[in-house]
Parts: structure tokens; sequence; C-alpha cells
């Protein structure tokens, strides 16, 4: 179920079982695609090459694994990091399938843990599994992650 919420929760906000369904989705671009590649200097020809591509076994040009991730932890800051102290770790993230220019991306997250910090007492670590779906519903991508946030009343 997804809270009311202006941008971001606090540490009392997320109880474990809850399920946020992320919005809005995301198409990726070929320009999208074509910037990454270049910020991150992945010039691997599958990411940037039509003809190229064409003779993979994906036959068409790939979005960059990376993109993908990155993408879809942006797509869950307003539900889940966007009061963050920090994010502390990222964990099994496996792609599922792959994602192709003109895909729509779609991200669920579910609340798996929570701990209240033992050495401050103004904050708590939050676990959450997300899944990144293309526009079939066909899972693309998944993670794990654990996020620092403030309790609410908290004075830092």
């Amino acid at each position: 179920m997804n809270k009311a919420i202006s941008f971001g929760r606090y540490f009392e906000d997320f109880d474990i079982g809850d399920v946020y369904d992320h919005f809005p989705g995301k198409t990726i671009t070929e320009s999208d695609n074509n910037l990454f590649c270049l910020l991150t200097m992945n010039h691997h020809p599958v990411h940037l090459d039509w003809q190229f591509a064409e003779g993979t076994q994906h036959q068409k040009v790939l979005v960059v694994g990376t993109l993908v991730f990155s993408l879809i932890v942006g797509l869950t800051v307003r539900d889940v990091s966007g009061r963050a102290i920090a994010n502390l770790e990222y964990e099994s993230v496996v792609h599922l399938a792959p994602v192709h220019i003109g895909d729509t991306l779609h991200a669920r997250t579910t609340v798996l843990d929570k701990q209240q910090s033992q050495s401050k007492q103004d904050r708590g670590v939050v676990q959450v599994e997300t899944t990144a779906s293309n526009q079939l519903g066909k899972p693309v991508l998944r993670f794990r992650r654990k996020v620092l946030v403030p309790l609410r009343n908290a004075t830092t």
C-alpha cells in the first residue's frame, strides 16, 4: 500500500511488507542510452551500433545494464530514499532480462526489514527489494538495498 507522502519517508513511515509502486515509469530513448555510454565510457558496440547489434543474439541494441540500474534507483527516490541520510548498501543486483531502446520501465519496492540504530537514536536502517519490469510486465532487474533514514522528530 502506498502511504500519502510529500517526498521521502521517515523511519516510522516504513512498515515491513509495505509495497510501493513507483510512478511514473520511464521509456528509455536512444539519447538516454547514448549519453550514458558516453558519460561512463562504455563504448561496446552492442550498446551503440544498430548494425552490430543486429548480428547478436538479441538482434537489437541493448541498453547499458548500469543505466537500467541507475534509472530504477532514481524511480524509487520519492518513496524510499527521498529523506535518506545515506544509501548504505546495494546487494544482489540481478539482470533478469534484456532492456532495449523504446522499453518502458516500472519499479515496485517491498520493505523487507527495518532496524533502529543502536549507536545513534535519531535514525534507522531500512532494507528494501526493488523489481523493475518492462511495458509487458516482464521483470528485467531486481536488487536489494539498505537505506539510512532519520526518525521523524530527530534532530541531527
